[in-house]
């Protein structure tokens, strides 16, 4: 039997969420976290590396070192937003593959969901100016959950959870890329309603598994 090693794993997911960062740099993460900020205040088009160097207080040339433009810029904070909010060193191992799918769901607030919506319209509106840089907004968007889901099918079919020839690649981008659409396309929250709602109905399903566990 095939042994996972979840530290490589891991590895490549944080490493991969990171988007090919640059030099570590101690004031990344303020301008990451400003460039969110003015993205989610001010859409993509509205959106200056003025604005983002007045908020996080830093030189604008300091930013176009880092960053040689304000796709890159976004793109990267989206990034590093997507792994924070994965505990790589800590995921769940609940002894099924729907009990560690739900474990991952992270409660939100009205506020919070509110937000991330309109930084992902945000990256719509620079995906619709730049559908060249799809690909990137992929690997920021949907490889990072895409990456734990890919875990959690192999750990299932190693304990015979879930057949061998099960597609893992589709099953594990597809709740997180239904996410995006619900996010970017239809414009709702993607809420704990919504997420349990796609692994009971549909990822489950395609895996071969009944929608509940047995009672």
């Amino acid at each position: 039997m095939t042994q996972l090693d979840p530290s490589a794993e891991v590895d490549r997911i944080a490493t991969s969420a990171k988007l090919g960062r640059k030099r570590d740099h101690t004031r990344d993460p303020e301008i990451l976290d400003a460039a969110i900020d003015v993205l989610a205040e001010n859409g993509f088009d509205g959106m200056t590396i003025d604005m983002v160097a007045a908020r996080a207080k830093a030189g604008k040339a300091t930013i176009y070192r880092r960053w040689p433009s304000k796709a890159d810029l976004v793109l990267d904070a989206v990034a590093c937003m997507k792994a924070g909010e994965i505990d790589f060193e800590r995921l769940p191992d609940t002894g099924t593959l729907r009990g560690d799918l739900v474990a991952m769901i992270r409660p939100r607030s009205i506020e919070e969901a509110e937000r991330k919506m309109r930084i992902m319209a945000g990256l719509f509106g620079m995906l619709s100016s730049s559908p060249e840089l799809a690909d990137a907004a992929h690997a920021a968007i949907i490889e990072p959950r895409a990456a734990v889901n890919r875990m959690f099918l192999r750990r299932a079919i190693e304990r015979g959870e879930i057949s061998r020839d099960c597609d893992v690649e589709m099953l594990a981008n597809l709740i997180p890329a239904m996410a995006a659409f619900r996010l970017l396309l239809e414009r709702k929250p993607v809420d704990a309603e919504f997420l349990v709602s796609l692994i009971d109905g549909v990822l489950l399903p395609a895996a071969g598994l009944d929608r509940r566990p047995s009672a």
